[in-house]
């Protein structure tokens, strides 16, 4: 039942627009709500992002009412607290909000005051005959189905994934080894049952796009009235004697079970562990691994990790905080094989480099990248796959030549329309992209007459402190502008292509990446040459026209 609750310390609800103020709410412990003025009106919300509990006083509140969250990106509709972009799932709470004799009170029960979110009740009793079939069990298929049924899709809901289990937090793979189903899914099963959201295990064997119709490797056929491919990406052994999959120990990372194996093999730590690949899933997880007191050596050819999307500056950063907590590194160079353990022929036991370098190794693990997962559509004559395997989709993300057939995720490559990107195409790979996809879909499939909304990647890293990242390089960058301490590191790092930026990396400076993402949508963003005179962006008004 619905009480009258009084904000601590506020007299008033005279703010300016654009201004944001977290208060305590008198009588609750931890009880906190955030107002903030859009509009010319004052709106009551619950404080943290609904994704990982970010203080939504330190984002970034637009002219327009979209409030973003300072750490990775996600954004809320204030007028509704609905979610408008991704990684959140939940909306955040909005409450009744009002004057009475000196002081301000909201009005809700404890329980939603507390829960910091409104939840999310994708319940749907009667279905229509339309279907969407969605293959891959990935963040792409999350952001589909949940926009699809927040949307008020009535239709049937399959999702063909062959993990078996729901869609789960990913990026916690790699990060932090998280092995436990019940702690990395963002919903459990009963939720999506009760959405009348059917979960199949099993795999796309091929598609019948005239016929709209899936065949699976166990036998079974599935038709559509819409289908979203979400596949992902597969992750690549090296074609290399001992490190081909053909010695134990070496592991990928992409699904549960690898984290799984990977933590098997470590047992009670103390092992020495060899990481091949400085990209984000070889930074990351050997960060995680170093932590737990393993001897870990990451391998990489770049002279710095992630050089060739970073630059060798940031790479520098990055290195330096993963080699305070332990971690080796081999860069420069390159990995010849791998060769048994002496005392089990059948596991990997050292890695060999090129130069003569040995390593001992109890275990392996290999991040070298991934292929877009659409080897069941390479002998279909109807799909044009690119030379990358990927598909090519126009801004909707409806793939070329077909009808009612979407791609989202690794398997897609779709116009950019950001900073430096012009409409290049473009092929990106993480969590945070496919989601926003997926929304997209959802939206199209929904309303078919509304357009699609481009939409700034962002993307997050845990590197020994926890990166941001916003824009996209796809036309190359030629210079990197560096604010800030990158000895703490605090800094920012903007990567321009002329005077224009096209890309902006953060550590301990939020919200910097958020307030650039919203001045990219708005062809607002300061060029090279006012940066390197000191410009701050956070002294940027944003105004109210959106250009994406």
């Amino acid at each position: 039942m619905a009480q009258e609750f009084k904000l601590k310390d506020v007299i008033s609800l005279q703010l300016k627009n654009g201004e944001k103020k977290e208060v305590e709410v008198e009588g609750v412990e931890g009880g906190k709500v955030l107002l903030l003025k859009s509009q010319d009106k004052v709106h009551a919300t619950s404080a943290t992002c609904t994704h990982y509990g970010a203080p939504l006083v330190k984002g970034v509140l637009t002219p327009e009412g979209r409030l973003t969250c300072p750490w990775h990106g996600a954004c809320f509709n204030v007028a509704t607290g609905d979610v408008e972009d991704a990684p959140a799932l939940d909306p955040i709470s909005k409450f009744e909000v009002f004057e009475r004799d000196g002081a301000v009170y909201v009005k809700t029960d404890e329980q939603t005051l507390k829960a910091g979110r409104r939840n999310l009740n994708l319940k749907c009793s009667s279905v229509s005959d339309e279907k969407v079939l969605v293959i891959g069990g990935g963040s792409g298929t999350l952001g589909a189905i949940e926009g699809l049924r927040g949307g008020g899709y009535k239709g049937k809901i399959t999702v063909i994934s062959k993990e078996g289990y729901q869609p789960i937090d990913r990026t916690k793979l790699s990060k932090a080894l998280l092995a436990d189903i019940s702690k990395a899914a963002w919903r459990s099963k009963d939720f999506y049952k009760d959405a009348s959201i059917e979960f199949v295990e099993d795999e796309a064997k091929s598609v019948d796009f005239s016929g709209k119709k899936v065949d699976t490797k166990s036998g079974k056929s599935y038709d559509y009235s819409k289908l979203v491919l979400a596949t992902g990406g597969t992750p690549n052994f090296l074609p290399l004697e001992g490190l081909k999959g053909d010695l134990g120990n070496t592991f990928l990372l992409r699904t549960l079970p690898d984290a799984q194996n990977i933590l098997k093999a470590v047992g009670d730590n103390g092992k020495k562990v060899v990481v091949i690949g400085s990209s984000f899933i070889g930074m990351e997880v050997g960060n995680c691994l170093a932590g737990m007191k393993n001897d870990v050596t990451v391998i990489g050819m770049e002279e710095e990790p992630m050089e060739r999307v970073m630059g060798k500056k940031v790479g520098k950063i990055f290195r330096g905080l993963l080699e305070k907590n332990g971690v080796n590194f081999k860069m420069g160079a390159s990995v010849e094989k791998a060769t048994p353990s002496k005392s089990d022929s059948s596991k990997v036991g050292t890695v060999h480099l090129k130069d003569g370098t040995t390593l001992e190794a109890d275990l392996v693990i290999e991040g070298v990248g991934v292929k877009p997962a659409t080897e069941y559509l390479k002998d279909n004559s109807s799909v044009q796959l690119e030379k990358d395997g990927s598909l090519k989709t126009n801004e909707a993300f409806e793939v070329q030549g077909l009808k009612d057939v979407f791609a989202i995720g690794d398997i897609a490559t779709y116009p950019y329309h950001g900073p430096g990107g012009n409409g290049t195409p473009v092929r990106i790979e993480h969590w945070n992209v496919a989601q926003n996809a997926g929304r997209s879909v959802a939206n199209t499939i929904n309303d078919p007459s509304s357009k699609p909304k481009p939409f700034i990647p962002v993307f997050w890293s845990a590197l020994g402190s926890q990166l941001r990242y916003c824009g996209n390089t796809v036309n190359g960058y030629d210079d990197v502008v560096l604010q800030g301490d990158t000895e703490k590191p605090s800094f920012v790092a903007y990567y321009t292509s002329g005077d224009e930026v096209v890309a902006v990396a953060s550590m301990m400076k939020d919200p910097y990446m958020t307030q650039s993402a919203e001045l990219m949508r708005r062809g607002k963003m300061p060029g090279k040459k006012d940066l390197q005179n000191g410009k701050d962006i956070l002294d940027i008004g944003l105004p109210s026209e959106i250009k994406m």
